[in-house]
């Protein structure tokens, strides 16, 4: 079939998908620990029932509709639904608090409103005062709304039976309405994760998403008979991307686990064969791994780190197809056989064929953790406004200090700063309501600032980023200041969940620690090291002796770059209290906010650049409720062992 012939829209790809796989599975959810599976051809009769639905209740072209949830198909039907009106879908995360919701739902107009369950149509009804133009809500669970008014409300069920029974007064303007759409009709409209400001809404058109889909489809040979498992927040442009940009070009099939709670249940029941996580996802696995080997019997520990130096040996070359000596694959065998298969089996990576990870740097340590098991673990680079890609890596040309190649029809240069750009079919139209940021972001020649920091090796053509180009500094002796560089670095280990590193224009670098409950509260149960909260176990002695140890780690290992031997963390804290979006020290993405944490914790950075050992500090939190409070601690300050750094070549 001609590239011209191919379907213009992401409703057009769904009734190619019907006439090409009807038969085959399209969406599956686990509900009541029952796995419900609904073909392509069942997919698009609820589909377009709810787009009758919509209709029904008087969405205009043009109109937003916001989905706020958890991943359901119905959540991803709804999205493609109000497509089918000439709407436009805007996803939520569903963990915001109502301020957060209530900023987005008033910029871009939402009129209507699906609702996952009670929760979230509390959180709309609540800023109600505040956000007008809403027309109407309609929730997918129905459990605890019987009392409500359900004069502008009803389940998404009742939607789809109402359009259903007025089908005939409907069906022909819902035909009108798909045909009108086109490649420059938009898409879905997603807003960032707002790191230095409010949240922008960034335009995507069906161009940017299905010609996205496709070159990356075609870049790892995605097809049909590939199944995802879609568990990331849907308000996120890569969930987007893969649930449904790919889904509907490849046809492939979109698994939603039945919580957050049984995800990793739900991961191995599905054994995906291409899977998408950000590095905390491959963190929190591996911390949960090296707690259990902890705990594991002396031949099981012996077996398991005897066979994964192995695997960091020869793993990885097996899985690029290098030479490697028949006895070292042999003993790979073996280990395959005792503990790397059951490890992938337990982890739900059994079927993984291509892996990938972005958002934020992973630890080499980790990347190569997976890789040497045999799972084919890559990493992109990617954005809200590319329609997530930029730079991939080919299988076999995998490392983990480089970000890749440009991916197809991805252009990529470096400015003369250091800053990258890119320009691509991905390419977002604008931000909405926002023309001097779009103006500011983007070129008339199409050109997109990213903000990172980056270089392509001369010998490869592999892309590396060092950091956010707002954070990469010089030291006050003019050395390189990269904090992303050491923070990853730090979060390789298990019982450090998060770092927070300073030192721009600065004599030395200090360091914010948030340590990881699970890991080293195990730690301590074996130690028998009692605490009743978090944050008297983050103050223990013990567990400050831990951590200073891995930044001394840390530091070593920094001190053998010479280009960055500036950043050895010299001072440090462990943080009483965990960084938390609601606090807004984090994005939904749980990405730092720095310049928040530098302006609120700001007495405790100039402590560590003093000389107490002590301070006293008190911090508002925010509590699940919306509630807030205040916490009070006195912190100890300690300092870490600095090594010797290597000179500088002449």
């Amino acid at each position: 079939m001609s590239a011209v012939a191919e379907p213009q829209s992401i409703p057009g790809l769904l009734a190619r998908n019907v006439q090409r796989y009807g038969g085959l599975p399209a969406y599956r959810e686990k509900e009541f620990g029952i796995w419900q599976s609904w073909t392509w051809s069942q997919a698009n009769q609820e589909i377009r029932a709810i787009a009758l639905g919509l209709l029904s209740v008087g969405v205009e072209r043009g109109d937003s509709v916001a989905v706020i949830g958890r991943n359901r198909p119905r959540h991803y039907w709804a999205m493609i639904a109000a497509q089918m009106c000439g709407a436009i879908p805007v996803p939520l995360y569903q963990d915001a608090v109502a301020d957060e919701m209530a900023y987005v739902l008033d910029h871009c107009g939402a009129r209507f409103v699906v609702c996952g369950d009670q929760e979230q149509v509390d959180k709309v009804i609540e800023i109600g005062d505040r956000v007008r133009d809403i027309k109407h809500i309609a929730y997918t669970d129905k459990r605890g709304m019987r009392k409500y008014d359900h004069a502008k409300m009803n389940s998404l069920a009742d939607l789809q039976a109402q359009g259903v029974a007025g089908h005939y007064r409907y069906e022909a303007e819902l035909e009108a309405r798909i045909a009108e759409l086109n490649y420059d009709s938009t898409c879905v409209m997603l807003y960032t994760s707002g790191t230095t400001g409010k949240p922008k809404g960034v335009v995507l058109s069906n161009r940017n998403i299905i010609e996205t889909a496709k070159n990356s489809s075609f870049f790892d040979k995605l097809n049909a008979l590939d199944e995802v498992v879609a568990y990331l927040p849907m308000a996120w442009v890569g969930d987007f991307i893969f649930s449904i940009g790919q889904a509907m070009w490849t046809g492939f099939t979109v698994n939603c686990p039945e919580s957050a709670a049984t995800m990793m249940t739900d991961l191995r029941e599905i054994g995906p064969t291409y899977f998408f996580a950000p590095p905390r996802v491959f963190e929190g696995q591996l911390t949960n791994v090296m707690i259990r080997m902890e705990d594991a019997g002396r031949l099981k520990k012996w077996l398991f780190h005897h066979f994964m130096a192995s695997a960091r040996k020869v793993g990885p070359k097996i899985l690029d197809g290098k030479h490697v000596g028949l006895f070292d694959r042999l003993h790979y065998a073996v280990g395959n056989l005792l503990v790397y298969g059951p490890l992938k089996n337990t982890l739900g990576f059994s079927r993984i064929r291509v892996g990938y990870t972005a958002g934020e740097a992973i630890g080499p340590e980790i990347f190569e953790f997976y890789r040497s098991l045999g799972i084919n673990l890559k990493q992109l680079y990617g954005q809200t406004e590319a329609s997530v890609f930029i730079t991939q890596q080919p299988d076999g040309q995998v490392r983990n200090d480089t970000v890749g190649v440009p991916s197809p029809g991805v252009e990529v240069r470096i400015g003369e700063n250091g800053e990258v750009f890119y320009r691509s079919p991905g390419t977002f139209v604008e931000y909405f309501k926002n023309p001097e940021s779009t103006a500011s972001t983007k070129d008339p020649e199409g050109w997109v600032a990213t903000g990172d920091a980056g270089y392509f090796e001369p010998e490869t053509g592999h892309l590396r980023i060092i950091d956010r180009a707002k954070d990469v500094g010089k030291m006050a002796d003019g050395r390189l200041f990269a904090p992303k560089y050491v923070e990853n670095k730090l979060k390789f280990y298990p019982s450090i969940l998060e770092a927070v590193v300073f030192g721009n224009a600065r004599d030395h670098c200090i360091a914010f620690i948030n340590i990881d409950l699970n890991a080293v509260g195990n730690w301590a149960e074996r130690n028998n090291i009692a605490y009743a909260s978090y944050q008297e176990l983050a103050g223990h002695p013990r567990v400050y002796e831990m951590v200073a140890e891995h930044v001394a780690e840390v530091n070593r290992s920094i001190a053998a770059d010479p280009m960055l031997s500036g950043c050895q963390v010299h001072r440090f804290l462990i943080l009483h209290k965990e960084l938390d979006a609601d606090d807004g020290e984090m994005t939904r993405t749980r990405k730092v906010r720095r310049s928040v944490i530098e302006q609120k914790y700001a007495d405790l950075i100039s402590a560590l650049y003093g000389d107490t050992k002590s301070i006293y500090t008190e911090t508002e939190v925010t509590y699940e409720d919306g509630r807030k409070g205040k916490i009070t601690a006195t912190l100890r300050l300690a300092d870490a062992e600095v090594a010797p750094e290597q000179r500088r070549a002449a």
